[in-house]
């Protein structure tokens, strides 16, 4: 039986042969391939400032930190994502406030999370999720509150709102690099500002606190010292992971044309099937297709469970729709309840199916196939 996975990264001897010139140099930590990655990275999402870190999670903990987010502060977040949203709050001891997502987008609903905001919010922490742009304009209201936008651009590489890239909207923002998103290094992350003095911040922060890099004093011969005045953490990118990025970045067009064709093909396979309910393509954001997922309507003949049951029997790699953070063991109890019955109804009826650049047409005719026959 022919399998088809969910997503596979896809690298060639481009990145074979970028890696071996990184151990050939003996540079192998961070050093001048993260300084270039960063400023590749930055110019091709329009912001000034690239730091790149060991994943979007740790991206978030220091964007959130550089947004003067403390202890006891309330910060608004999706409970609808992937748990490491609310858990760079946690780091950094604050409190993470979920609010529910629109039934449409999927994505954190502005009017819901303005509702949730106390005199303890510092800052709301929208999600791009599966690589669909969040309304960035009708999260205005917060920033006259003096509320910080931090925006979780984990699923966003690529992603277009109003004509322009996710990460050029003035926001610090945090993109990720993990084997499902469209360009990848294995692991790590990206955090993103127009601001100098905090790209500085984040770039000791990231290295334990260290006044100067690791690779500056070696260029200096050790003629430099460091000093350290606050405590740091070590988030490091490593000049082998950067390498692949570098690469993966001249590739980026190609693949993100792949996502949208296949995705546009799953769109016309469902379009009119009443038992699915296809990703919303509203007008104001140009889709990155991250992810591909249907949600089951009640006019599906079996439920999301047995739907995936059935793909994967017929060879079809499947993920259930994101489980929403606040039913989480971990915060179960330990964050004030919320009702959010679109993020549980999401969840509860939703699928991920297989979308990368290199999924063949006969693959996805598999998925379709296998879908269709099972909902009909």
């Amino acid at each position: 039986m022919n399998e088809i996975p969910l997503t596979r990264p896809q690298f060639d001897d481009a990145e074979a042969r970028a890696v071996a010139e990184v151990l050939a140099s003996g540079w192998v930590s961070q050093g001048p391939r993260v300084a270039r990655f960063e400023e590749l990275f930055a110019a091709r999402v329009g912001a000034r400032f690239g730091v790149a870190t060991t994943s979007c999670t740790t991206a978030l903990h220091l964007a959130l930190l550089l947004a003067g987010v403390e202890p006891g502060d309330e910060v608004i977040c999706p409970s609808y994502s992937f748990i490491a949203t609310a858990n760079a709050i946690r780091y950094g001891g604050a409190t993470p406030v979920f609010a529910d997502i629109d039934a449409d987008t999927w994505n954190l609903d502005p009017d819901d999370a303005f509702r949730r905001v106390t005199p303890r919010t510092r800052a709301v922490l929208p999600a791009h999720q599966v690589g669909l742009a969040a309304d960035l304009d009708r999260f205005a209201p917060f920033t006259e509150r003096g509320i910080v936008i931090v925006e979780d651009a984990a699923c966003a590489i690529g992603a277009i709102y109003k004509g322009r890239p996710i990460g050029s909207h003035g926001n610090l923002s945090c993109f990720s690099f993990h084997p499902r998103k469209t360009i990848s290094v294995g692991e790590g992350g990206m955090l993103m500002t127009d601001n100098p003095e905090i790209a500085d911040h984040a770039r000791r922060l990231r290295s334990h606190g260290a006044s100067i890099s690791d690779h500056a004093r070696h260029a200096k011969k050790g003629l430099v010292t460091e000093e350290y005045r606050e405590i740091g953490y070590n988030y490091r990118m490593t000049d082998v992971q950067a390498a692949i990025g570098i690469v993966q970045l001249t590739k980026l067009d190609r693949f993100l044309a792949c996502r949208r064709q296949i995705a546009q093909r799953y769109d016309a396979a469902f379009a009119g099937v009443p038992a699915i309910q296809t990703p919303a393509r509203p007008d104001y954001a140009e889709h990155a297709y991250q992810s591909y997922a249907i949600c089951l309507t009640p006019k599906s003949r079996i439920d999301r469970d047995s739907l995936m049951r059935g793909l994967v029997s017929a060879g079809v790699s499947c993920r259930r729709g994101i489980a929403p953070a606040h039913l989480e063991p971990v915060y179960r109890g330990r964050v004030p309840a919320a009702s959010l019955p679109v993020s549980e109804r999401v969840s509860a009826r939703s699928v991920f199916l297989p979308i990368f650049a290199g999924l063949s047409p006969d693959d996805q005719q598999q998925v379709i196939a296998t879908v269709l026959g099972l909902v009909e």
